[in-house]
């Protein structure tokens, strides 16, 4: 006899926190990452609103809908292996 699956993952990905210096992003598998302006630019002058409308289409793939941004988990935690080819919004 099998087990009925366990109850929905109640987890949500969010942003928990938007600091002087980046944002913080908490995703859906409970890992904590730090985006820094520096290393993520399109962050630092967006709307509050825009920044906490994050998704997570599938595990460790983050898009932000109001601005078009896809970033990986892999992006978020080694920026240096992924040089910006797009410049942020003046």
């Amino acid at each position: 006899m099998r087990s009925s699956a366990h109850g929905k993952n109640t987890s949500e990905t969010e942003i928990t926190h938007i600091s002087p210096h980046g944002v913080w992003l908490l995703s859906s598998s409970g890992k904590e990452m730090f985006m820094s302006y520096d290393d993520f630019p399109w962050f630092k002058d967006q709307p509050v609103k825009v920044i906490y409308n994050v998704e997570e289409p599938t595990t460790g793939h983050f898009y932000w809908p109001d601005i078009d941004i896809d970033l990986s988990e892999n992006i978020i935690e080694n920026p240096h292996h992924y040089p910006r080819k797009a410049s942020p919004k003046t």
